[in-house]
């Protein structure tokens, strides 16, 4: 009989499909893993301060590397911590596999302390959710999560008590063998001819890519080339599309640009390739639209769709690219190009700063921090206005990569993941664009910063409230309430937990400060005080927007709040006057 544990068998079997790392934070439950883990060096354990961050971290590093990425967490409290960064790892459909511990398993069922549930727990944030009960389910229930998590680009669960991680393993070597498998799908030669023909009759096309688009580049840009179409990224997409890309013409949705919104509303038929562009009142009515996706079920759940075709995007505008007929007709693509380049010189427009001007605009900020970050960096941005001016400002170019909650909008998510970009990829530059609300929401992680010697840098866009919230606030015609922030001083905070703090509150001290914290050898935090009053324009505004931005000025008047008007006009109507 082996002396090997059943814990052991866990952390060798993650160690054969290539695992290099375990995002969690310490708890006897885990103790059989966190042992087996100390003794090795083919796998490191990555101690956090909250298991939320955990998640998170595994997220980025699954993100940015293609692979299986592992999250742990203690029973009970521990584990439930994991939950909203599964769920962000889930809906961005990127391979991870939790680990929670479980109380001791002769005690389930009985209401001991910190008993919870997990396999109900985890099943909405999971593909698959499995309790180990025997030492005789390891190695097997686990090679199952793996597969699944990565052929179905998900979250898998292994619950396992405590008490089953020290019993001795009966299989001792992990079952799988195989290199992880990578298929080519794409639709059937009918579907592509049909598919071909629809976009030959069509005179005005238009490109609307995603996350999907990732590794079909080049592709993408001859097929836009030979239809003359113009391309709209969402914003998952945006790292794989804008760079490189004539045909590019910005974004559309809350966060995009009017050019790209104008580019799909005005096209005769629309081709949707690998998104799940979730904003229905953002789809043209009247247009042909075909969608090709590699999960048939996202296939018409957005608009109605006239086409739908199962495939890989690469694959299928190989397929597509011989059928495809040149046109000679660019009307719609100048229109379009010529739009977005009126739209991006207003946007850079807004990106100024004025020697002793406060407060600073954020856009002024995010364009700094283009410039001077490296060519290869790894951007990771808070949801809310931080997303806006990642969206509007960073310029991608192939070697970059942009991390967010773009699927499911959680706060503070930037430092986590910048946690598991950093961990993951030790020699990149690594920056966050970090709200106020954000960075406060798991603040304890700046110590896994100093504690970890991960020298990453967070950039925090201090504005003294949940600005977004605020923005809908106006938009819906309510007065703000419950949205100020009444914040430290985030640079104090961070030399107090030994990481280079810097606080800039004029223009003039904005790229001096980003310059010395990227060049800096160690973590650092730059604090920038951003103008709190600055409205981000979606790309069409709508009527009920306008009375809604209409009573809140009628309400803040009646409520005493006219110098918040003046403010707002004066940050956003009579700035270049």
């Amino acid at each position: 009989m082996s002396n090997k544990k059943v814990a052991d068998v866990l952390v060798d079997t993650l160690v054969a499909a290539g695992v290099k790392n375990i995002y969690g934070l310490a708890g006897d439950s885990l103790n059989g893993i966190t042992d087996s883990i100390r003794t090795r060096d083919d796998i490191k354990w990555i101690p956090v301060r909250h298991e939320e961050t955990a998640a998170f971290a595994a997220g980025a590093e699954a993100h940015l590397t293609g692979h299986l990425a592992v999250c742990a967490g203690s029973c009970g409290p521990g584990n439930l911590h994991l939950i909203n960064g599964l769920y962000d790892c889930h809906r961005s459909r990127v391979p991870v596999v939790a680990i929670a511990a479980h109380i001791p398993s002769n005690e389930i069922g009985s209401n001991y302390f910190q008993e919870t549930h997990p396999e109900s727990i985890f099943r909405e944030c999971s593909h698959y959710c499995e309790l180990i009960s025997q030492p005789e389910q390891m190695p097997r229930v686990l090679e199952i999560a793996m597969q699944t998590a990565i052929s179905r680009r998900g979250v898998a669960v292994v619950v396992l008590p405590g008490n089953i991680g020290f019993r001795e393993a009966v299989d001792v070597h992990p079952r799988l063998k195989f290199p992880e498998p990578k298929p080519t799908i794409r639709p059937s030669d009918e579907e592509i001819i049909r598919l071909s023909s629809v976009l030959n009759q069509s005179h005005k096309v238009t490109i609307l890519g995603g996350a999907g688009c990732a590794g079909a580049h080049s592709e993408l840009v001859e097929v836009a080339g030979k239809l003359k179409a113009p391309i709209v990224h969402a914003l998952r997409g945006k790292e794989f599309i804008e760079y490189d890309n004539p045909y590019d013409v910005g974004m559309t949705g809350l966060l995009g640009f009017s050019s790209g919104y104008h580019a799909m509303m005005n096209c005769d038929t629309l081709l949707m390739l690998g998104t799940d562009f979730p904003y229905q009142q953002f789809y043209p009515e009247k247009a042909t639209i075909i969608q090709v996706d590699l999960r048939g079920e996202q296939i018409g759940r957005r608009t109605k769709v006239d086409l739908g075709l199962v495939g890989d995007v690469k694959a299928t505008l190989q397929a597509l690219l011989p059928v495809l007929e040149e046109k000679t007709d660019s009307a719609h693509l100048d229109k379009s190009v010529e739009h977005y380049q009126k739209a991006r010189k207003g946007l850079d427009d807004l990106a100024t700063g004025y020697p002793g001007e406060k407060p600073i605009h954020p856009q002024f900020v995010a364009k700094m921090l283009d410039e001077v970050a490296a060519e290869d960096a790894i951007f990771a941005c808070d949801v809310g206005t931080p997303v806006i001016w990642a969206a509007r400002y960073l310029k991608m170019n192939g070697q970059r990569r942009l991390l967010g909650s773009f699927s499911h909008g959680s706060m503070a998510n930037a430092l986590p993941q910048a946690i598991g970009a950093q961990v993951s990829h030790p020699n990149r530059q690594v920056v966050t664009m970090s709200g106020d609300g954000g960075l406060a929401m798991l603040m304890g992680d700046l110590l896994t910063l100093r504690q970890l010697r991960l020298p990453i840098k967070i950039v925090v866009f201090n504005n003294g409230s949940l600005s977004f919230v605020e923005l809908e606030m106006k938009a819906a015609g309510i007065l703000d309430f419950a949205t100020d922030l009444h914040n430290p001083n985030f640079a104090k905070m961070a030399e107090a937990a030994d990481v280079l703090g810097l606080k800039a509150e004029t223009p003039e001290q904005v790229r001096p400060m980003l310059v010395e914290a990227l060049q800096h050898s160690g973590p650092a935090l730059v604090e920038v005080v951003v103008n709190r009053q600055e409205l981000s324009m979606p790309p069409s505004i709508k009527v009920d927007q306008m009375v809604g931005f209409s009573l809140y000025m009628i309400k803040a008047v009646l409520d005493g709040r006219g110098t918040e008007i003046l403010d707002l006009a004066k940050t956003n109507l009579f700035r270049n006057l």
